[in-house]
């Protein structure tokens, strides 16, 4: 539980090796754990059960991994040269801004220190960070004089992440301070740009951020249900689906 409550999610042949013992024995103490409802079992491993908390910033990090890439690839392909936007809170928005470091004449308006640092070293990008309050847990930017700063803008796009995604298309988090945020950039962007990988779907989050009809663009992968495209369908939203992971 450690190793899980550390990484997110685990491989048996990985855990294995870890603790060095049998990929049988593993298996055994996984269900184990599954039925006292600590953990979601997936195909070779296991994620760590939803709580009334998100995971930690680095097991958020390396959960779904090859997946953000490339929906942070795909996206970053959707911004022309030349745009402004709103980056929120998030590991997959912040990969989508480190294939944003090459491009030109854009404007990055940011509440996520995280995308700061990668971007403001790039001379063609301007980089504007929001004031408020830090959050310890993953360099986040929150809290009133946040949402007043991103109220001064009206950006071309808003690249946004959320915790979770529910049967009923709405997309949730944790924190009611970065909700508030996230919503603020909704409001304000031209065109709002939703990255999210298909595990969201399986996730729960305590906090509704907004709607499916809130999004212009949803970028996910592959692992997606039928009934969610067809959510996404009825509710204008342009679907962008990436064709499997670098691995493959």
């Amino acid at each position: 539980m450690e190793f899980l409550n550390e990484h997110g999610s685990v491989q048996v042949d990985e855990l294995s090796e870890h603790l060095k013992v049998t990929p049988q024995t593993i298996r055994r103490d996984l269900n184990q754990l599954y039925d006292l409802e600590l953990i979601q079992r997936i195909r070779g491993g296991a994620f760590i059960k939803d709580t009334i908390e998100n995971l930690g910033y680095g097991a958020r990090k390396v959960l779904m991994a090859d997946e953000k890439t490339e929906i942070a690839k795909l996206t970053a392909a959707i911004i022309p040269d030349g745009s402004s936007m709103f980056m929120n809170l998030g590991t997959t928005t912040e990969r989508v801004a480190e294939f944003l470091v090459d491009r030109s004449s854009i404007l990055v308006i940011t509440n996520n220190i995280n995308i700061a640092s990668i971007l403001w070293p790039s001379r063609s990008i301007e980089v504007m960070i929001a004031g408020g309050m830090i959050r310890q847990s993953d360099g986040g930017i929150v809290g009133t004089s946040t949402e007043e700063f991103i109220e001064k803008f009206k950006p071309d796009y808003g690249i946004i992440g959320c915790s979770a995604i529910d049967d009923a298309g709405e997309f949730l988090d944790f924190d009611l301070r970065e909700v508030r945020v996230t919503q603020a950039i909704i409001r304000q962007a031209r065109s709002v740009i939703l990255v999210v990988d298909s595990m969201k779907l399986k996730r729960s989050a305590p906090v509704k951020v907004g709607t499916l009809a809130d999004i212009d663009i949803l970028v996910t992968d592959e692992g997606i249900a039928p009934e969610f495209v067809h959510a996404c369908q009825e509710n204008g939203v342009d679907l962008r689906i990436v064709k499997g992971t670098e691995e493959n």
